[in-house]
């Protein structure tokens, strides 16, 4: 079965631009059948709203027909205006000469008079009742963008407080937000749907200037307009009038072979936001109390209408419900002083993007709430006395509440939702007699299905906002009519956002996990069963543990309740375990066994902090173009939960964004899970983030991230070669006596193991680590760029050149078990890699016949040894190399006095004792970027290209 996905407003509608062939129309999909537009165009007078219309269209009764195919209508409200200012068409965004131009009241999309004919985009205002499955967007605190437009009004929001969706290409205004509905990326499912193929998502507009239609080949990006539509996953883009012939089906593009399919991951997560679920850290998204927010809008924010000067004029609060009065959200008109009631409520309705019939509607005086019902609405505009009456008698009321009329019936639809019947919706006749159980029955009748048990349905209440997906399953005996009038009187636009499903009344098994990490390690289940009910007060009949990772003070929580998911998730942000912070991580499940042959998916690790926390940036870009379920932010809770999400997984790839030290972390992990993972040794790439880099330059990615294309990226890990990597092990046994223990007896530090990647330094190069990180513990936030944190290792080695350390005297080496003698130095190193210290080449590239050329997977680290800080400098100035003194497998270092050690940038003093170096087990695969050159993307590939963002005080 096919697919949909969570569609945009704009994704394989029921529409193929009029006259469309039957195999571009709705029936081809398997999934909703049949499908029209019922709305006609405002300027031809619309007589159905998303969810009731005329009686005529469907008398009592009638058995549903198959829908048929009708000619598209965008919904637009053109008019005529006068043009001021250079302007651009939104649908063949060339310019517009001369002084006239058409513009939608609605949404302001701007045409020329060429073009109404052939416009295929529809109007914001039709966005709710165009969204196939509804998915609510992920938003990040509001910032500032560039070169974005707003979906919604149309507007650019380069000097307007934006907020923008962390999983799709959504851009809005932060007072429009309120009218962007449901239609996010599907990138999980919750169990009720089964689908081996996926279709095209498609976003319009805030696509590159240079892009190029898939079907004309012919450009069709702008800059200047939102214009162009573009498939969020395999990221093809085309015309609006041009996308609607391509197939349905979505192929992934050129990077198919490292996406998670949607159709692949599970997930339930009723209760969750979009953030817990994809793992979005609060320290970069603060969330806003729901009190002081509705669906984006800021408490008290005004949409406001340009005010005119002209004395004729005035503006007007208008309020579509309770809802906007209890928030204090009104919107701002601006109508004639001398405008007709039905003038002044059409006004109303185009302001909160409501497709309706204003004579559907009446005004109120908010305070009174009593209706100018003897205004022109009923005359026509004729008074008394004859002169064109005003909708406001003597004096102007502070402000406007706007109602619907009431309805004797209604034309209510229903939507089958996944039952698979072939159909988009159902319309049923409603009146004030009509309870949730006479329509189930007459849906059921509608579909053939007659026969079947009316307990075995529900009738599902799904309210489509942009942040949230609201449902609401309806009781039997409510009555649909007064369901419909409560809905409205909340909120107007609400009502337009809300739909109705019918549903089969299945209960599908729960089973919610959540991996917590931050416990004691080592303990057994009964233990961790314990600790965690003495802490989160879990409930055995609810929760089970599974310590699947002890020694890391790991488990995971398979929990059987929605409601008790929510409050342990929630209870473990505020808990600690002996002084340790617990984390909590949503993870979905991956069916491994419904992955492609081909696909070996992309597994993403993101340190944000890294990188003069380009991070970040590079976190939101490639959410957006892998599924957000496979990109995993370091700071939330390490490696593991993203290793565990990924372990019935036969085949994937991994990606470390970050430093050395990150890279490290990540393999260390990877070392301790091997044995649980169904891909022992999957291949690692490396996005440098950090400040030296060094295996990032000798696996060919670089100096360091620069803000390169993310898609590019991503190309080059696809076309990356395979190679194996040594590993070391590093034990340090010290042997001096630490503080007064237990019965007063001292005791040594037990031994301690690390894994060595890069190299270790012993001395003097471990001593300008250790001042730096000491530097960087002080002032964190002045790290956050590579120049900096290399001035701060100038100074401290400025602050070096008197030192004198005779290392030689205060150690002794052994090479596979042979005394090496020492020269004179005051560091030495080993090196795994032929890399140091942001790029040098301290080995040297002379000939010598005593050393083989070194490797990463020689499975020999070389011993060099430099005299100072002068020596280090001249070898990072490529004058010198370093003193080569040995070449082996196996390495016993003894300290004779404390001595400054650095492991991969990891730096302490270790006290007196042996420290013994051998290899760790299996090579690690890592992906060495190829050489040969990248061919060139069309411009239809991912223009993703990280943001420039401005963020406010509440941003990061």
């Amino acid at each position: 079965m096919a697919a949909d996905g969570a569609r945009s407003r704009f994704g394989n509608l029921g529409y193929r631009g009029g006259g469309g062939s039957s195999n571009s129309s709705p029936s081809s999909s398997p999934k909703l059948g049949g499908g029209k537009i019922r709305t006609p165009p405002l300027q031809q007078r619309r007589t159905a709203s998303p969810h009731s219309g005329s009686s005529s269209s469907s008398s009592p009764g009638a058995k549903h027909q198959q829908l048929k195919q009708a000619p598209f209508s965008p919904a637009h409200s053109f008019r005529k205006v006068t043009l001021t200012k250079p302007t651009f068409c939104h649908h063949c965004t060339d310019f517009i000469w001369g002084l006239a131009g058409f513009q939608c009241e609605v949404c302001n999309f701007m045409s020329h008079e060429k073009c109404l004919k052939h416009v295929k985009t529809v109007c914001s205002c039709m966005a709710p009742s165009l969204v196939r499955v509804p998915v609510a967007h992920c938003f990040r605190p509001p910032g500032h963008y560039k070169k974005k437009f707003c979906s919604v009004c149309r507007k650019h929001l380069e000097e307007s407080l934006t907020l923008r969706c962390e999983v799709c290409e959504l851009h809005v205004h932060t007072d429009c937000a309120q009218f962007a509905c449901s239609d996010c990326r599907q990138c999980h499912h919750d169990g009720q749907q089964n689908h081996d193929t996926y279709h095209h998502h498609w976003r319009e507009g805030n696509t590159s200037s240079s892009a190029r239609c898939e079907v004309c080949k012919k450009n069709c990006g702008s800059s200047e307009v939102l214009s162009g539509m573009k498939c969020e996953w395999c990221g093809i883009q085309a015309h609006s009038a041009c996308y609607i012939i391509l197939t349905h089906e979505c192929t992934f593009g050129r990077l198919r072979s490292m996406v998670l399919p949607p159709n692949c991951v599970h997930l339930q997560a009723r209760n969750f936001s979009k953030m817990h679920c994809f793992r979005i850290s609060e320290n970069i998204q603060a969330e806003q109390d729901e009190d002081n927010e509705n669906d984006g809008i800021i408490q008290g924010s005004v949409k406001e209408t340009p005010t005119s000067a002209d004395s004729s004029k005035q503006s007007l609060k208008i309020y579509d419900g309770h809802d906007a009065v209890k928030r204090n959200q009104p919107r701002i008109i601006s109508v004639p002083r001398i405008a007709k009631s039905e003038e002044v409520v059409e006004a109303a309705l185009r302001a909160y993007y409501i497709p309706d019939e204003p004579q559907d509607y009446e005004l109120q005086t908010l305070m009174q709430q009593t209706l100018v019902s003897d205004d022109i609405i009923n005359r026509n505009g004729a008074m008394e006395d004859g002169k064109v009456g005003s909708v406001f008698k003597e004096a102007t009321p502070e402000a406007w509440m706007i109602r619907a009329k009431p309805k004797e019936r209604e034309i209510l639809k229903i939507y089958p939702g996944w039952m698979k019947v072939g159909v988009a919706y159902i319309s049923i006749p409603v009146n004030k007699e009509h309870t949730v159980q006479t329509v189930i029955q007459e849906v059921l009748i509608q579909l053939g299905r007659q026969k079947e048990n009316l307990e075995n349905f529900r009738l599902v209440e799904v309210l489509m906002s942009s942040k949230q997906v609201q449902r609401m399953v309806l009781p039997f005996e409510e009555i649909i009519f007064d369901r419909l009038n409560e809905v409205r009187k909340t909120s107007i636009r609400q009502m337009n956002q809300t739909r109705f499903y019918i549903e089969e009344n299945e209960k599908p098994e729960i089973k919610i996990h959540i991996f917590i990490s931050g416990l004691p390690p080592l303990l057994s289940s009964e233990e961790y069963t314990d600790l965690l009910k003495e802490h989160l007060a879990i409930k055995d009949k609810l929760v089970s543990v599974i310590p699947a990772y002890s020694p890391q003070g790991a488990v995971v929580l398979e929990i059987l309740c929605f409601s008790e998911a929510e409050r342990i998730f929630m209870l473990v942000k505020d808990t600690s375990i002996n002084n340790k912070q617990l984390h909590g991580v949503i993870i979905p499940h991956i069916m491994h066994e419904k992955l492609p042959q081909e696909t070996c998916p992309l597994l993403v690790f993101v340190n944000p902090k890294s990188g003069g926390l380009k991070g970040r940036d590079l976190l939101y870009s490639f959410r957006k173009l892998l599924n957000p379920h496979q990109v995993f932010e370091l700071t939330n809770g390490g490696p593991l939960p993203g290793f565990h999400t990924f372990s019935r997984v036969p085949y994937f790839r991994v990606l470390v964004c970050g430093g050395d030290g990150t890279v490290g972390w990540v393999l260390g992990a990877l070392e301790e899970i091997r044995h649980k993972l169904a891909c022992t040794e999957p291949s690692i790439a490396v996005l440098p983030l950090g400040t030296g880099n060094d295996l990032g330059r000798v696996l060919r990615w670089g100096a360091g991230y620069s803000g390169e294309d993310p898609y590019s990226i991503l190309i080059s890990v696809n076309e990356a070669e395979n190679v194996l990597m040594d590993r070391w092990t590093i034990l340090l046994d010290a042997q001096e006596a630490v503080d007064v223990m237990e019965n007063g007896i001292s005791e040594p530090d037990p031994p301690k193991i690390v894994q060595m990647n890069n190299y270790c330094g012993i001395g003097i190069d471990a001593e300008l680590s250790l001042d730096f990180h000491h530097a960087r513990e002080i002032e964190p936030g002045k790290f956050n760029s590579r120049f900096h944190n290399k001035g701060v290792y100038v100074k401290a080695g400025l602050q070096k050149l008197s030192h004198n350390r005779n290392l030689h005297r205060d150690m002794k080496l052994q090479v596979d078990q042979q005394e090496v003698e020492l020269p004179n130095i005051e560091g030495l190193i080993f090196l795994n890699i032929p890399s140091w210290g942001s790029g040098a080449d301290l080995w040297g590239s002379d000939n010598d016949n005593r050393y083989g050329k070194p490797r990463i997977d020689d499975g020999l680290l070389e011993v060099v040894g430099v005299t100072g800080v002068v020596h280090m400098g001249q070898v990072q100035g490529g004058l010198r190399s370093g003193i080569r003194i040995a070449q082996g497998s196996y390495f016993r270092v003894t300290l004779l006095k404390p001595i400054p050690v650095q492991v991969d940038g990891e730096p302490w003093i270790q006290p007196p004792g042996q420290i013994i170096i051998s290899a760790a087990g299996p090579k690690v695969h890592m992906l060495k970027k190829s050489k040969q050159k990248q061919k060139k993307t069309s411009a239809s590939s991912k223009d993703t290209k990280g943001d420039s963002v401005i963020l406010n005080d509440n941003g990061s």
